[in-house]
């Protein structure tokens, strides 16, 4: 069934580039996707055309769920205000919220998105510590505001990248695989590895200390997402919250690719390295696709931020509708167990990836926590050289095959799946025989040497579970819709 739109697609590419920045880019730049529709784990073109997305960390419980999209329209039917008048969805979703995270994390800020997020936390680390400096991972991305690019070295590292502060210092980033310290070349032991790496951050904590009396802040993602779906050794985080306050910083988590549940086990992937950071900030799946995020901090911090006198107020912050949405989002994690779902599907799907590492050599890395894996691409296992060109070859092929996957990392060499929360087992079994069709298409060929590169640094039984039924009732109800 193809979808009403008001012009052709030739003439939407034409408009865009007319009236739209050159810097706003496009997935598949040369024939790019025309998306007009979503129902949970799939999008649909202008032709009526299905794809099933693997990339959209966004849509966290589906495009478009009924109950989602059911209490953003009733709240807009009522009232959106600001946070500055009494609204019970407002603080309801404060409590829902808090109640997730440990203590002594209980004071909110809502905001409109990560970016936004990531900036009030480093205002309220530097408010609370009266210091400047922060500490940041390589690789690391924070959002696209002009303090979060200072942060960011994704988009620092970049050829036209503006020139990083002076008061921002880079740790590397703990990759075991391609990073400074590598598994079994440095040490064969997990935490050894996590070891030496915070001690990397330990030694930035001692020349800020020397140099200007304490640490600010250490800024991380607590998986690291746009550098190449990275999984901190364990103990790695531990170690290095213990430097960073010995040097009186605070530590901010950021939760906004990963958080929600996405890793299964835990509602907050800090939570799997067993910290508790001073700051969380949250984002991209809170809404679903509608714009909400959030700040969670101790009330010690919010006190100090109080105490300057100068108000917080942020119009869209904590509106109604988004709140209303936000709080919907929680309703279907719990109601239909994501959080189980996304560890017995994440942890099949890394297994069926496993499988193919010992089928095609291309594969050096498998890694990641429930559904967020990365499938790393090497040319030579022995010398780990990124398969950059063959990685943006099977990333188009995947669209041919209407699966849609990213890649990313430095080097842009890492496959990434981040799908929806719905997404199920019969899903994952799809994307690896495609992928693993397509890679046999390039075993034993010719290097891809004519690709031009665009490299921008930039125990449930699946047949019989509740979650499944639920989200079969709910797809029929989007279906329904249509």
């Amino acid at each position: 069934m193809a979808y009403l739109q008001s012009m052709p697609k030739s003439e939407t590419i034409k408009l865009r580039e007319k009236h739209l920045g050159a810097a706003c880019q496009l997935f598949f730049r040369s024939s790019p996707l025309k998306i007009v529709r979503g129902i949970a784990q799939y999008m649909y073109d202008e032709t009526g055309e299905r794809y099933l997305d693997c990339i959209n960390n966004v849509a966290h419980v589906g495009h478009c769920h009924p109950h989602v999209v059911e209490a953003g329209r009733n709240q807009m039917s009522l009232i959106s205000t600001n946070n500055r008048y009494l609204h019970d969805e407002l603080v309801i979703l404060a409590e829902r919220l808090v109640k997730t995270m440990p203590e002594p994390l209980s004071v909110c800020f809502f905001v409109n998105s990560g970016s936004e997020a990531n900036d009030l936390a480093l205002r309220l680390a530097r408010v609370h510590t009266k210091k400047k400096d922060v500490i940041t991972l390589d690789h690391a991305y924070h959002g696209h505001l002009t303090s979060m690019i200072d942060v960011s070295p994704y988009k620092l590292n970049l050829p036209g990248g503006p020139e990083k502060p002076e008061w921002v210092h880079v740790a590397p980033v703990p990759d075991t695989y391609r990073g400074k310290y590598t598994y079994p070349k440095h040490s064969q032991s997990e935490e050894e590895l996590g070891k030496m790496y915070a001690d990397e951050v330990g030694r930035i904590c001692k020349y800020i200390s020397d140099k200007n009396g304490g640490v600010c802040a250490f800024i991380a993602e607590s998986l690291q997402s746009c550098g190449g779906q990275i999984i901190p050794p364990d103990g790695y985080l531990k170690r290095v919250f213990e430097y960073v306050r010995e040097a009186d910083g605070v530590c901010i988590a950021d939760e906004v690719q990963v958080g929600f549940g996405r890793v299964g086990t835990h509602m907050w992937a800090f939570e799997t390295q067993d910290v508790v950071p001073d700051i969380v900030t949250m984002g991209k799946p809170m809404g679903n696709g509608h714009p909400v995020a959030a700040v969670i901090t101790t009330p010690e911090i919010a006190k100090s931020f109080a105490d300057t006198g100068v108000e917080y107020f942020n119009t869209y912050g904590g509106n109604p509708v988004s709140c209303a949405i936000a709080n919907a989002v929680l309703d279907v994690i719990e109601e239909e167990r994501l959080l189980e779902r996304a560890q017995r599907v994440g942890n099949h799907l890394l297994t069926r990836c496993e499988k193919l590492k010992h089928k095609h050599r291309l594969i050096g890395d498998v890694r990641g926590r429930g559904l967020f894996v990365g499938v790393e691409l090497v040319t030579d296992r022995e010398t780990r050289t990124p398969a950059t060109a063959e990685a943006k070859h099977i990333v188009n092929r995947m669209r041919e095959e209407k699966i849609l996957i990213s890649r990313d990392g430095p080097d842009s060499n890492v496959l990434k799946f981040k799908p929806p929360m719905v997404f199920s087992t019969q899903d994952a079994d799809r994307l690896v025989d495609t992928l693993d069709r397509v890679m046999a298409e390039l075993d034993g060929s010719i290097p891809l040497r004519n690709i031009k590169l665009e490299v921008l640094v930039t125990p449930l039984d699946e047949t019989t579970s509740t979650t499944d039924s639920m989200l079969q009732s709910n797809m029929a109800q989007s279906v329904k819709a249509m």
